[in-house]
Parts: C-alpha cells; sequence; structure tokens
C-alpha cells in the first residue's frame, strides 16, 4: 500500500459528507489507515479516496476552505496585519522630514527620498515573494519577511548618515513587500469566490489604513521625541503582531498536498511549476516579465492598472499636501495635522462596507442564479466592478471639494471631510480591479496582473511625493488639487467602459480568460 496513489476511507452515502460541501472531521487516524468504516449500513457504503493529488473531494478537511469559520478568519486577519504594518511604515516617516532637513542638511525634496524609496521596495514585493511561496509555502513568508523589515527599520532609527537612512528604508520596504504580495492568495486559499470579496476587502483595507495611520502617529512621535521615534511605533506594532501569526497553518494547496504525501508515504502531487533554472525563469516569468508583457498588450490590465496608479499617487501626494494645507494655512502642529489624515481611514471604512454591500445585493445573486440554470455558479467578472463604478465620482468630488475650500476663510473641517470621499472613491475602485483581474485572468495570469498593477501603483506611490511640493508652490492649492482632479474624471470611464464593453475585450486577450 506504500506505494499506492491513494488511500480510502467508507462513507455513508446519507450521511451530511457524502452529499454537501461541509466539512469533514476527519482524525490523523483516518487518514493514515488504509480503509475506516463511518457507522453505517454495511450494505450502502461508498468509498472515498485519500490522495496527494488533489483534494479527496469538496469535502476534504485539509483544504482550507473546510477549516472551522474561526480559523479561517485567524489565518486571514494575519496577512491584513502584517500589510497594515508594512504600509504603516511608509506614511509614519512623513511628519519626521522638517526634521531629517535639519539634522543631516538635505533639501525638503532630498528628505522625502526615504519615504520613496521604502514605498519603491514595495513594488519587487511579487518578485521577491514568489520563489519561496512556491517552495516553501505562504506562512513562512510571513515568518521571515516581517523580522526582516523590523530589521531594517531599526537601523533607519539608528542611522547616522543620511544615506544609512535611505538604505535602510528601501529595504524595510523591499522585505516587507512580500506580505503584500502573498496576502491576496491567502485569503484566495481560504474562502470560495462566492465569499471572496468580503474577506479580500478587509484584507485591502488594512495598506489604506496603514498609511492613513501613519502621519497620526508620527506626527505626535516627532513633535515630542523627533524624526527617529517615527521608527519606533512600527516595531510596536511588529512585535506582538509577529507573536500573535505564530500560529498561523499552511494554507498553500501545492505544500499541504506535498506533507500529505510525505506522511502517508503516497506519490506526492505533480509538479505544476519546473524546477532549477527553469523553475527561476518560470517565476520571474510570471512576477516580472509577463506583467510588463500585460501592461503593453492587456488593455484591461493597462487601464485598470494606471486608474489605481494615479489613485494610489494621489494619496501619497496628500503626505505633501496635508502638511501644506493644514500646517501652512490653518496654523496646526505636525501632530494635529497628522490628525486630519484619519478622515482618509473613515472613507477606506465606508469603501469596505459599500464593497460588501454591492457583493451581496449583486455578485451573489448572480452567483445563485448561475447555480439555478445549471451553470456551475459561473458570473460575469463585470459584476464585480460596480463598486468601481460608484468609487469613480467619490475621487473627483472629494479632489475639487480640497481643492477649492482648502483656504483660511472657510473652516478646516471641509477640507477634512473632503478627504472622505476621495477615500472611499479610492478602495471601491482598487477592490474592484483586484477581484476583476482575478476573475478575467483566473488564478495564474490574475496573479500576473495584479503583480502589474502593483508595480504601477507603488512606483507612482514613490514618484508623486517628489514632485508634490513644487506643484503646489507654482500652481497653488486650489489649481494643482484640481488638476489631480482632471486627471480622475479623464480616468473615471474606465469601470463604465469595461461593464458594458468588458466581455468583447476579454474575447481578444492574447491570454486565457473567463467565458461568461
Amino acid at each position: 500500500m506504500a506505494n499506492d496513489e491513494t488511500k480510502t476511507t467508507k462513507l455513508d452515502p446519507d450521511s451530511p459528507d457524502s452529499t454537501s460541501d461541509n466539512p469533514v472531521d476527519y482524525s490523523e487516524k483516518d487518514l493514515e489507515t488504509q480503509s475506516a468504516s463511518l457507522p453505517s449500513r454495511k450494505d450502502n457504503q461508498i468509498h472515498r479516496t485519500v490522495t496527494a493529488q488533489d483534494w479527496s473531494g469538496p469535502s476534504d478537511p485539509e483544504n482550507p476552505q473546510n477549516w472551522s469559520l474561526i480559523k479561517r478568519i485567524y489565518n486571514t486577519i494575519i496577512p491584513a496585519l502584517f500589510a497594515f504594518i508594512v504600509t504603516f511604515g511608509t506614511s509614519v516617516y512623513t511628519p519626521g522630514v522638517p526634521d531629517v532637513t535639519l539634522q543631516f542638511h538635505v533639501s525638503t525634496t532630498v528628505a522625502l527620498l526615504p519615504l520613496s524609496l521604502y514605498t519603491l521596495g514595495l513594488a519587487f514585493g511579487p518578485v521577491l515573494a514568489a520563489p519561496i511561496s512556491e517552495t516553501f509555502g505562504r506562512r513562512i513568508v510571513y515568518l521571515i519577511s516581517l523580522p526582516l523589515c523590523a530589521f531594517f527599520t531599526l537601523g533607519s532609527g539608528f542611522s547616522q548618515t543620511f544615506a544609512s537612512l535611505a538604505i535602510c528604508r528601501f529595504f524595510a520596504g523591499f522585505f516587507g513587500s512580500p506580505v503584500l504580495a502573498v496576502g491576496g492568495g491567502t485569503n484566495v486559499d481560504l474562502w470560495a469566490p462566492i465569499y471572496r470579496a468580503v474577506a479580500t476587502s478587509f484584507f485591502l483595507l488594512a495598506p489604506f489604513l496603514g498609511p492613513a495611520m501613519g502621519p497620526f502617529i508620527g506626527g505626535f512621535a516627532s513633535m515630542n521625541k523627533g524624526w527617529r521615534w517615527t521608527q519606533w511605533p512600527i516595531l510596536f506594532i511588529a512585535v506582538p503582531s509577529y507573536i500573535f501569526a505564530m500560529g498561523a497553518s499552511e494554507t498553500y494547496k501545492k505544500i499541504i498536498l506535498q506533507k500529505r504525501s510525505k506522511k502517508l508515504n503516497i506519490p506526492p502531487p505533480p509538479k505544476m511549476t519546473p524546477s532549477g533554472i527553469a523553475g527561476i525563469r518560470f517565476l520571474l516569468t510570471v512576477t516580472l516579465f509577463r506583467p510588463l508583457s500585460m501592461l503593453g498588450t492587456e488593455p484591461i490590465v493597462l487601464a485598470f492598472s494606471s486608474y489605481t496608479a494615479l489613485n494610489f499617487a494621489i494619496l501619497f501626494g496628500f503626505f505633501d499636501a496635508f502638511p501644506i494645507v493644514f500646517e501652512g494655512i490653518y496654523g496646526f502642529n505636525s501632530g494635529e495635522a497628522g490628525l486630519t489624515f484619519l478622515a482618509i481611514g473613515l472613507g477606506c471604512i465606508f469603501g469596505v462596507i459599500t464593497v460588501i454591500i454591492t457583493d451581496r445585493l449583486t455578485y451573489r445573486k448572480e452567483h445563485h442564479t448561475s447555480h439555478r440554470e445549471g451553470r456551475g455558479g459561473v458570473v460575469a467578472p463585470e459584476h464585480r466592478l460596480y463598486p468601481a463604478m460608484l468609487g469613480s465620482l467619490g475621487l473627483p468630488i472629494g479632489l475639487f471639494w480640497f481643492a477649492w475650500t482648502s483656504r483660511r476663510d472657510v473652516h478646516w473641517i471641509s477640507p477634512v471631510l473632503a478627504a472622505i470621499p476621495f477615500a472611499w472613491g479610492n478602495l471601491c475602485v482598487f477592490c474592484s480591479a483586484a477581484l476583476y483581474l482575478v476573475d478575467v485572468y483566473g488564478p495564474l495570469n490574475g496573479a500576473s496582473a495584479l503583480a502589474a498593477n502593483g508595480l504601477l501603483r507603488y512606483i507612482g506611490g514613490a514618484v508623486f511625493p517628489l514632485f508634490t511640493i513644487q506643484m503646489y508652490d507654482r500652481l497653488g492649492i486650489a489649481w494643482a488639487t484640481s488638476l489631480l482632479g482632471f486627471l480622475s474624471l479623464a480616468m473615471l470611464p474606465i469601470p463604465w467602459v469595461l461593464f458594458k464593453y468588458g466581455s468583447q475585450i476579454r474575447l481578444k486577450s492574447n491570454y486565457d480568460t473567463i467565458k461568461a
């Protein structure tokens, strides 16, 4: 039996497990014996195979989607928490920029380089994460990535030269980036498509809340303790979060099946990727070469990636614009100016609520209809675009509102409130983009599409702060922000056009796309 591809357990066809997708509570002993009978009528028994070639069936207990709800939620929280920490590290530095300029005798633009370099490091997440997760699984990515990020964050805080500060910040972002790349895959592992929008929304909330909370905490830290204390809060959050994550389970199907094959001494799952040099070439293709190719050849990828990159760049530009408005016009100190970023966090929370509500009212109804009509639950991916269509309206509203109320004769609460519809629209568009790209291109090519999206997004976020101050100095607050509003208006039709013509565009794709 040691060399057989499968082992079997007997199941009663009248039991819930034999006819439904509910999890079965296999014990370890069940998996290790050749056959074990559940209490049932002996003349009405069937066999279920236990194999490492694939899941043993829809109710395989080792399939993460069949884990208990508590266990799935716990393993969903971990990547979200890590993503919050890593993205919190981007903006928490910005309130310390004036101190950095004084200590290292550099210009404000140069002092912003550690922000840009950290953000640029985040763009390389898929390239770094793919070979590790493919070989060792997703859990090890979380457990290795965050300590390395924390180590270079520690180096940033103790830096005695500007060069060492910039270098440490880049590597902190670089080694923190894999958690952002792998987190989406963990959610796919844990949640069936019908529930995925909710889980994905909460996961994507984290990397938007991180930048919103950074200036708030960093502002008070730098004001009272100096710029070095903008780095220590990252560590204060990272250490207990890492301890919390020690109980994380592996969710990657390939690794789970490999462990099963060793445990039961049965053949391992078939290799989905080549090994050796060919394997490295394959992973680079998926995470770097193919994303670049898709940006040039796939209108859907280019359009949505450009849209989310612009929104993300504007968000990072606000790290410069908010101090100009609230410190320069309204006389706030750095801590008080940081508090205004909480409006962005509030807008993001409203965005998650919007995505969940539209998912329940639209996508889930289509999913149930598909099952009733015998289409196997297949739903046209354009039904993922409702939040983006709504959010596309909030972005220019927020920007023009902010542009023309940021003046002394208007109360400061008005530009603060203007950030809410912008942040709401930003999250709605991004959640729709992530879900839509994966639905259109499938897991493998969808990963490349998301990598392309992330590459443009973080490059935009890295570059924008370097010229935001100059733009606001030359154009003024009203017209500089209005320029961003006009760019947002130019992008507004993208989700609406894809909703109407997406099915036709998909047919012309060079890649396999969903047929729905």
